[in-house]
């Protein structure tokens, strides 16, 4: 499935655990889309940047960014039970892990980055926010990837993992070389070739 206009890194697969070579994710570098840019203004609202250094905020090269991620489900995730629980448990913990340690990274160059909790939609650094993001219609906006509506959730549709797939998105506010430094840091999967 091809990427959107907005792609500047396609989707590759990345080692983010040194420890667990099987917690790998699927990470690409985007710029904001009009339908994205209206949903990123809905959940961080117009303060998101308070308190990051108003000197790099107005440099001419640093924009928003999206950085959308995607883990390869042991199970099918549209069924349930207790080990698919276990499963949805297991890939938020190694996005949690990534999504902090990535925000780190880029924090301490000076910019703003925030990462999204799968479980409530809201963002986990950037205070007072409390309107949900929508990580189906971020993949479909970003990835071009499909979905389907199953009761009143809608189900994401990788192109080669079905709906065994786990979305995550982390944004960024900084020049594109930060966002791209900060994504390097980490061993492509040679699954990605």
């Amino acid at each position: 499935m091809a990427e959107s206009g907005s792609t500047l890194v396609p989707p590759r697969l990345l080692y983010v655990n040194a420890n667990n070579p099987t917690d790998d994710i699927e990470c690409s570098i985007h710029t904001i889309p009009k339908p994205l840019a209206r949903e990123f203004a809905h959940v961080f609202g117009e303060n998101y940047l308070q308190g990051f250094e108003a000197a790099n905020a107005a440099r001419d090269d640093v924009k928003v960014f999206a950085v959308p991620t995607n883990q390869r489900a042991r199970e099918d995730l549209v069924n349930i039970g207790d080990h698919i629980e276990m499963e949805k448990d297991r890939l938020l913990n190694v996005f949690m892990d990534f999504g902090r340690t990535f925000c780190e990274r880029v924090r301490a160059k000076g910019y703003w980055a925030d990462y999204i909790d799968p479980c409530s939609g809201l963002p986990m650094l950037t205070k007072h926010c409390n309107k949900v993001y929508s990580e189906v219609d971020g993949m479909e906006v970003l990835l071009n990837y499909r979905s389907y509506n199953a009761g009143f959730c809608k189900i994401l549709t990788h192109p080669k993992w079905g709906s065994a797939v786990y979305p995550a998105s982390v944004f960024v506010h900084a020049p594109f070389s930060v966002v791209k430094e900060a994504l390097d840091t980490y061993q492509v999967s040679p699954a990605s070739s």
